[in-house]
């Protein structure tokens, strides 16, 4: 007995130890990532140069305002002496030099993209989107950032000597929630083209560091939650209790009158931090709600039209994208006023797919008024072997928002054809009502 309860304390200690690492996974984009590649490019006496480049490569996670925020510590005494396409939050203490002053001392940098709109001499490739990326799907030509710095060492400056090793820096992060970066990793060198692909250079030593997603870390509590109806039930499902908060807890902030609101810009927060959410008070508290419902059936096709409510008053949600996974998306025919594209990432299981707004229609999300949600419908061909409106198959498994999950209703709630017995009634009235009528036009 004792040998069986040590041995289940040692699965117990195993199982634990490994979960936190399954929470980064996500079976809907298995490879997502964003990776940091650190190019060296060029070494001098007392410096050397680096190209830093960022590439989101998940398929429907992007980064939003107020975008990433690179940060590092240095292994030695590193110095940043000039950069371009970004800038050091902090430029530190920089007392011990004399003359020009590095453009940041600071141990631990933080490094933001620049705005749109910056100096043409201070931009470089891929960089001033205000720390945007964009996901793989949505705008792969936006999915890229990068910046080149000037790195040396404080103390061989002084002495005026080249460093004798050029020095990784570790404990990488992009202060994003839900963001953890592992060490940085020795690969081949990057190879980089010139002269229209006539001439291929290479930099003199790359490093990548990768970052993975979880939700776990980004937030205790979902951001989203669903609602559900169809045109065969009078009942709409609404979304869970408490989904997302509850009304009265620590920390929860809710309004009952848009009209109390300020604007996003007067409400009090760091402008390079998120606000917290100040939602309307509801039944879920949620940020964002998706109701999905079946609105009607044809003889070969049905329709389902969906509509993405933002309950937010502190953020507008740009760039959004909605994931949804249901049986029957294999079978769809067209898409009203979203973007579409299939998630194969099963093989021949096409089960999911990413929505998203047109630019400049519906791509924005926002807070309030008659923009406050947008809304889609789309039809879908009846695959025979099986379609059904029965125990709730024309309903979705799962829905994500901006690569959040959301809360679903459990599956017991959900709107239901009318019962067996209603239907067996109805024809038994039938059966009796049509003789007597017959009877009637006869007799008189």
């Amino acid at each position: 007995m004792g040998l069986v309860l040590m041995l289940g304390l040692i699965m117990t200690l195993c199982l634990v130890s490994f979960a936190p690492l399954s929470y980064g996974y996500d079976p809907l984009d298995p490879n997502g990532n964003i990776t940091i590649k650190w190019d060296i490019m060029k070494s001098e006496d007392t410096s050397y140069d680096v190209k830093v480049s960022l590439f989101n490569y998940q398929l429907f996670r992007h980064v939003e305002p107020p975008g990433w925020r690179l940060s590092w510590t240095w292994i030695g005494d590193e110095v940043i002496w000039n950069m371009f396409g970004a800038e050091a939050t902090l430029q530190g203490n920089c007392s011990r030099f004399k003359g020009q002053l590095p453009h940041s001392c600071e141990k631990q940098p933080v490094i933001v993209d620049l705005l749109p709109g910056a100096p043409y001499n201070m931009q470089v490739a891929n960089c001033c989107k205000g720390g945007i990326l964009s996901s793989l799907i949505q705008d792969p030509s936006k999915y890229g950032a990068g910046f080149l710095m000037t790195v040396g060492a404080a103390s061989t400056f002084d002495a005026g000597h080249a460093p004798s090793a050029y020095s990784i820096p570790a404990n990488f992060t992009v202060k994003l929630p839900g963001y953890t970066c592992g060490p940085p990793l020795e690969v081949p060198p990057s190879r980089f083209p010139s002269d229209s692909g006539r001439r291929w250079t290479q930099a003199i030593g790359t490093w990548n560091v990768t970052c993975i997603f979880s939700q776990f870390r980004a937030s205790l509590t979902p951001k989203c939650c669903v609602s559900l109806s169809a045109f065969y039930n009078s009942t709409i499902v609404p979304c869970p209790t408490c989904s997302c908060r509850c009304q009265g807890l620590p920390g929860t902030r809710c309004t009952n009158s848009s009209s109390k609101v300020p604007s996003l810009l007067q409400l009090p927060h760091d402008a390079t931090e998120e606000l917290p959410p100040l939602v309307s008070c509801s039944q879920h508290m949620c940020p964002i709600k998706v109701h999905w419902h079946v609105k009607q059936s044809y003889r070969e096709y049905w329709r389902a039209k969906v509509t993405i409510s933002n309950f937010n008053f502190a953020k507008n949600y740009s760039q959004w994208s909605l994931v949804m996974q249901h049986p029957n998306l294999r079978s769809l025919t067209q898409v009203f006023s979203f973007n579409y594209k299939p998630l194969d990432q099963h093989g021949t299981i096409n089960d999911t797919g990413i929505f998203w707004g047109i630019q400049y229609y519906n791509d924005m999300l926002l807070h309030s008024g008659d923009d406050a949600n947008v809304q889609t419908e789309i039809l879908l061909n009846k695959d025979a072997t099986m379609f059904t409106f029965r125990e709730g198959w024309a309903f979705p498994r799962k829905i994500s928002f901006n690569g959040d999950e959301c809360v679903m209703p459990p599956p017991e709630k959900y709107p239901r054809l009318p019962s067996s017995a209603h239907t067996t009634s109805f024809f038994r009235f039938t059966l009796l009502i049509i003789p007597c009528i017959l009877f009637l036009m006869f007799a008189f």
